[in-house]
C-alpha cells in the first residue's frame, strides 16, 4: 500500500510517499481501508519531533473508511462496516490503517466517511473544551483563537449551542466572515487590531470567562490579561510555539485564574466518554445543528503541500488527505 511513512523527523520535506506492506489486524484490532485522513496540528508536532515517536512510523491520528478485516476477539465490528477514529495514532496517512477496536466508532447511516473523518478529532476536541474543560454557561463571554480553523469553527458553534457568546480572533477578512457564519458575536482581526484591547472594549472591562487557545506563544500573555477573575485559560495547542515558563503566582495576581493544558486523549480515555462525544457531535451534524466545513482536500501524495498550507495559516475549516 501507499503511505506517508516517516523515517526521520524534520520539516515538511520528510513527508514522502512510500510503498509499505498492508498491515494485518491482531487481536482486538481492525484493518480499515482509509477513505479520508484528517490533518491536524499535532501531526506537525509528531513530524518535526516535538512529540517524539519511534521511527519509522506512519502519520495520522484521524480518519474514516470501511473495515476490511478484523482480528481475533473483535465483536463490535465486521468487514463492510463504515468506521471513524480520532485521537489515537493509527497511521491514517495511508491506504489502510490498523485501528484498535476500542478507539473506533461506527459512522451513522446517512453520514459519508469524509464528513466523519473531518469531525472526529477536532469535533471531540471542541466538545470536551466547552462541555468539560470549562463548561460554558449561558451568557458567558468566551475568546476563541484561530476561530476559522477546523476546531475553531466547531467550537464556536458548540459554545453558541450552550448559550455562550464568542469573540473570535482571525487573520483575514475572509476568515472573519467564516467565523461570523459559525455564530461568532464579535470577530477581531489580530493582524490589524490588538485583541487584548478589543476584548476589554467588548466586555466592558469585565473580561471573558474562558480563553480557548491553540496558538500559545504569541497569544498566551495577553490571553491571561483578558480573563475575568477566576477565569480559565484552556491552552490546547501551540501552533506559534511553546509558552515561556510561568510562575504560578502570576495566576493569583491576575485574579485567581485557572490554567489547564488539556489533551483529547485524557477526555476519551474511557470507552463511554469516546462514545458519548462521538455520538453527540455526529448527532448534531445529522440534525443540522452543527456544520462541518471541509476547507480543502489533498491527494495523499501531496501531504507536504497540505502541511505547508496548515503551518502557513492558509487553511480554513478541515483539511483532508485522500488516499
Amino acid at each position: 500500500m501507499k503511505a506517508i511513512q516517516l523515517t526521520e523527523n524534520g520539516g515538511s520535506d520528510v513527508l514522502q510517499l512510500r510503498e509499505v506492506p498492508i498491515p494485518e489486524p491482531k487481536e482486538g484490532e481492525l484493518l480499515m481501508k482509509v477513505d479520508a485522513a484528517g490533518l491536524n496540528f499535532i501531526d506537525v508536532y509528531q513530524r518535526d519531533g516535538m512529540y517524539p515517536i519511534a521511527l519509522p512510523f506512519i502519520l495520522g491520528m484521524e480518519g474514516a473508511g470501511t473495515i476490511e478485516a478484523v482480528g481475533a476477539g473483535v465483536s463490535g465490528f465486521r468487514p463492510g462496516d463504515r468506521a471513524a477514529v480520532g485521537g489515537a495514532l493509527v497511521g491514517s496517512y495511508a491506504e489502510y490503517a490498523i485501528v484498535p477496536e476500542g478507539r473506533a466508532v461506527k459512522c451513522p447511516d446517512g453520514m459519508d466517511t469524509k464528513t466523519a473523518a473531518a469531525l472526529m478529532l477536532q469535533g471531540m476536541t471542541a466538545h470536551y473544551l466547552c462541555c468539560d474543560t470549562y463548561p460554558v454557561q449561558p451568557g458567558d463571554w468566551t475568546l476563541v483563537h484561530a476561530a476559522a480553523g477546523g476546531t475553531g469553527l466547531l467550537l464556536t458553534q458548540m459554545i453558541k449551542m450552550r448559550g455562550g457568546k464568542v469573540i473570535g480572533t482571525v487573520s483575514t477578512e475572509e476568515k472573519a466572515q467564516l467565523a461570523r457564519e459559525a455564530g461568532a458575536d464579535e470577530v477581531v482581526l489580530y493582524t490589524q487590531q490588538d485583541f487584548e484591547a478589543e476584548v476589554q472594549r467588548i466586555t466592558g472591562g469585565e473580561g471573558v470567562a474562558v480563553v480557548y487557545d491553540s496558538v500559545a506563544k504569541t497569544t498566551f500573555d495577553k490571553g491571561l490579561n483578558v480573563l475575568r477573575p477566576r477565569g480559565t485559560m484552556a491552552l490546547y495547542g501551540q501552533s506559534s510555539g511553546k509558552i515561556d515558563p510561568i510562575d504560578p503566582a502570576i495566576l493569583a495576581a491576575k485574579g485567581s485564574l485557572f490554567l489547564t493544558r488539556p489533551t483529547l486523549a485524557s477526555y476519551i480515555a474511557k470507552r463511554e466518554e469516546l462514545e458519548k462525544r462521538a455520538s453527540d457531535i455526529m448527532g448534531w451534524v445529522k440534525a443540522g445543528k452543527l456544520n462541518v466545513r471541509i476547507g480543502a482536500t489533498y491527494p495523499l501524495a501531496e501531504a507536504k503541500a497540505a502541511h505547508d498550507a496548515l503551518e502557513g495559516r492558509k487553511t480554513t475549516g478541515k483539511v483532508l488527505l485522500i488516499p
